[in-house]
């Protein structure tokens, strides 16, 4: 009798205690909902995993970019949609890898890129319909003007900034957009802080009236390797192993040094992340508004950069292109004051089709129903069990085509995929060599089985950016 009463007691304390817990998860949830945060998503291009002195850049600091992780969250396992730019953002707007999205890599169409598909569901439209005024500031590549994929057709109430990726090759553009009217330039005007100046009126033309979601997708620090003289000039003599060097990516201007101007470019952009920062101060609504920051791929090796001597890939092995980790991790930090902890780290496994299902959690709004992401709200609040991916995937259409699979800390990476599709498969274990440098694929066959299979089962065709066996289907 004694122990009938005993285990009742335990059962009764365990629902009692099962119950608090739901209750708090749902009062957690109630408050986040009720403060609907303003979203500023600060993408940079082309950046890589040690290209920030809070992730282990030596060379040169950056000190603005550093306080959203002091003052918030670093993760240290976060991914990139795609290793180039294009799919890449595909990836953050439709919450779909690249099994799924509809960019799976950069294709010139027009007068810009290939265009998502009319009918794509975006997270510019999800937050939208939940009331959020929305724009994005800086390269789009999703949709050339007046497309069913031009940023004012997918989700943005407003756009600003270069339509076409190619064309922000240039920081002296021709031309930039404003939604869809042409912005004719000089040719000399930097346009950096046009695009920032554009993002800061609609903040405060937005802040207090109802929540915003700013996509600030600077070009910073792609190539060109051009910043203005004045901003070069400390530089050049800091790093003067470059001097007499000269690279020509923008076809209108030779850049002299290139290289050395690579921190100058990285402290204008460390400059723009103060500016937020100090903006939303001023503005009073800093503890409602998450700041995230992230790059679109590993860092790249053109006009004139030099990765290795900045150490931009951390350590990682791999560049833009490449599925190794250098060109795919992504330094992610987070910021929201009051409900993310300061100098909080994770290691949580993420990925930017990810970026969708979080943000949408966080406002109360409603995702797209076919989605590849996963929530990591309850890692950002530090609240509630996190759900896990079983594996995340990869799939890239050019040289010669690649794919990879990671699970846990075991990562798969096939090349050549085009011609030979059931070629070798190379293994890594990334906890004891996140350089990837010892290939363990001979002694890991249910894991390269497991990794077949997923390159199998997560591909779908695609008549944009098909495999070259299914060209014609």
């Amino acid at each position: 009798m004694r122990e009938n009463r005993s285990r009742r007691f335990l059962k009764n304390l365990m629902s009692t205690v099962a119950g608090v817990a739901v209750l708090s998860s749902f009062s957690a949830l109630a408050e986040t909902h009720a403060r609907r945060p303003n979203v500023i998503f600060i993408l940079a291009d082309d950046l890589g995993y040690g290209d920030l002195s809070c992730y282990g850049q030596k060379k040169f600091s950056t000190p603005n970019i550093d306080r959203l992780a002091a003052e918030g969250m670093k993760f240290t396992r976060h991914y990139c949609g795609s290793t180039v730019c294009a799919p890449s953002r595909s990836t953050v707007m439709t919450g779909q890898h690249t099994r799924h999205t509809p960019i799976r890599g950069n294709k010139q169409v027009g007068d810009g890129q290939a265009p998502l598909p009319r009918g794509t569901v975006t997270l510019a439209e999800c937050l939208r319909q939940a009331g959020y005024a929305t724009g994005c500031f800086g390269k789009w590549g999703l949709g050339f003007p007046g497309s069913e994929g031009d940023p004012v057709n997918v989700g943005f109430d407003t756009f600003f900034g270069y339509n076409c990726q190619a064309e922000a090759h240039s920081y002296y553009p021709a031309r930039l957009w404003h939604d869809r009217q042409e912005v004719k330039l000089d040719g000399q005007t930097y346009s950096p802080p046009l695009i920032m100046d554009a993002a800061v009126k609609f903040v405060r033309a937005h802040a207090g009236k109802m929540p915003f979601f700013v996509w600030l997708t600077v070009t910073i620090p792609h190539a060109a390797m051009s910043v203005p003289e004045e901003l070069h000039a400390p530089f050049r003599k800091q790093f003067p192993e470059f001097e007499g060097t000269k690279a020509r990516y923008d076809k209108t201007r030779e850049d002299e040094s290139p290289a050395s101007a690579f921190p100058a470019m990285m402290g204008v952009l460390d400059r723009q992340v103060g500016d937020v920062l100090a903006l939303v101060k001023e503005l009073g609504i800093e503890e409602n508004t998450l700041v995230l920051f992230a790059s679109d791929n590993g860092p790249h090796k053109e006009g004139g950069h030099q990765p290795d001597f900045w150490a931009s890939s951390g350590g990682l092995r791999g560049y833009k292109r490449d599925l190794y980790e250098g060109g795919i991790r992504t330094p992610l930090l987070a910021r929201w004051p009051g409900m993310i902890k300061p100098g909080s780290e994770s290691a949580h496994l993420s990925a930017f089709w990810d970026i969708m299902p979080t943000l949408c959690e966080l406002a109360g709004a409603t995702p797209a129903r076919h989605m590849d992401g996963i929530s990591f709200a309850p890692t950002l609040l530090g609240r509630g069990l996190q759900p896990e991916h079983a594996g995340l995937y990869w799939e890239f259409h050019e040289q010669g085509g690649k794919r990879g699979y990671l699970k846990g800390n075991l990562k798969a990476v096939q090349l050549n995929v085009n011609k030979s599709p059931e070629g070798p498969v190379e293994v890594y274990d990334l906890a004891r060599d996140p350089a990837e440098v010892q290939n363990i694929a001979p002694s890991q066959a249910s894991f390269v089985a497991e990794a077949r299979q997923a390159f199998d089962q997560q591909h779908t065709l695609n008549e944009i950016f098909p495999w070259r066996w299914e060209k014609g289907k």
